[in-house]
């Protein structure tokens, strides 16, 4: 399979008058637009670009220390059998997440263990050897300016450096992106629509992020968002772990062994908002850990090439009604009367969303067709 790093652009870097740098805007996307009129920025994406542009003295509250409690919510069990088809119905419909039951059959006995043994390591990197052996290309590469220590890893796990073996991680990492094909295919077959990423690797593209999280009873976000179709976080021992839905904070107890599963922006674009998602990664709310500064989640997140363009899927039991989605070049078409997201560049999408931090609006809400 080739390597998922292919499909990411690099964006240069420009000093940034408050210090540090930033990465200037992305280039025009190759993905073309169907419709090429663009509306005016509303009050809310000018007041999101206002807040990322105050100075440090101006800064708005610490996210943490502003952010409530998350509240205790079920989390449903699925499996890759077929008897659970209903189940994963319900659980990707009402929740956006749920656990999977079949850890002997996604990982050997022991990888898992392995493969944070390599992540922890990558944590005691020296500053200048973490960014040069994993130099920044935006998504890839290590954060330097997050707020805790972040990596993010393509699907082999490549580096600069000779001489770190990170054979295991890029096992573990390899073995999640399988469940995670799987689980987007069990949920085309589920809910009758064509399968759009496959096997193929020109169709997706795969993540492995690293972060340091400190446990705390209030969840913080402390890096950026990045749009996915799906995301595994394997479970290696009892955690709490706390998820941005849609009705806010919740936080939920994935078994040991078990893959916490959450759905993401994309996934529910593609169902025509029928989906409920995950704005943000599982962060760490509790858990028994021996020293909390020697933590690291790895967290599996299947997304889409740069070049992509996302919008809602038929269904297969649409048939001989394709031609009724084909973009018109005058007038609504019947098709467009039933979406609810306009088609949007992927890479645009990821790249606002991202580095602009949408705490304070939905970043689709953009695209969403008004009735």
């Amino acid at each position: 399979m080739a390597s998922s790093s292919a499909h990411l652009n690099h964006h240069h870097q420009l000093p940034n008058i408050n210090g540090g740098a930033t990465a200037a805007p992305p280039p025009t996307p190759s993905c073309a637009h169907p419709n090429t009129s663009t509306k005016s920025e509303t009050a809310a994406d000018a007041l999101s670009r206002l807040f990322n542009r105050l100075p440090p003295n101006l800064s708005l509250p610490n996210r943490r220390s502003s952010v409530l409690s998350s509240t205790a919510a079920s989390l449903p069990t699925v499996t890759f059998s077929a008897e659970s088809c209903g189940d994963l119905i319900s659980a990707a419909t009402e929740f956006g997440y749920f656990q999977l039951a079949d850890s002997d059959t996604i990982l050997p006995s022991g990888l898992a263990e392995a493969a944070e043994s390599q992540a922890l390591s990558l944590l005691d990197l020296s500053e200048e050897e973490k960014e040069t052996t994993f130099p920044k290309n935006w998504p890839l590469g290590y954060e330097a300016d997050a707020e805790t220590p972040s990596f993010c890893l393509d699907a082999d796990c490549t580096t600069e450096s000779c001489e770190l073996k990170l054979s295991s991680l890029c096992e573990f990492t390899r073995c999640l992106e399988k469940a995670g094909l799987k689980t987007v295919e069990m949920l085309a077959s589920a809910l009758g629509f064509k399968n759009p990423v496959g096997d193929e690797s020109n169709r997706f593209s795969t993540m492995m992020w690293l972060n340091q999280d400190v446990p705390d009873d209030k969840p913080a976000i402390t890096n950026g968002f990045y749009p996915f179709v799906v995301c595994l976080q394997y479970q290696i021992r009892e955690q709490k772990y706390c998820l941005l839905s849609e009705s806010g904070w919740v936080s939920v107890s994935p078994r040991v062994d078990s893959v916490l599963v959450t759905l993401g922006d994309i996934a529910q674009v593609w169902r025509n908002g029928e989906l409920k998602r995950v704005r943000y990664r599982p962060v760490v709310c509790s858990g028994k850990l021996d020293d909390p500064r020697k933590f690291v989640t790895m967290t599996l997140m299947l997304t889409l090439p740069m070049d992509s363009m996302v919008s809602p899927l038929r269904d297969i039991s649409d048939g001989d009604k394709e031609e009724e989605y084909a973009e018109e070049e005058e007038g609504v078409s019947r098709s467009d009367e039933r979406k609810g997201f306009k088609s949007f560049c992927f890479e645009d999408y990821a790249w606002r969303v991202y580095h602009e931090r949408l705490f304070f609006k939905d970043p689709l809400d953009r695209y969403r067709i008004k009735p």
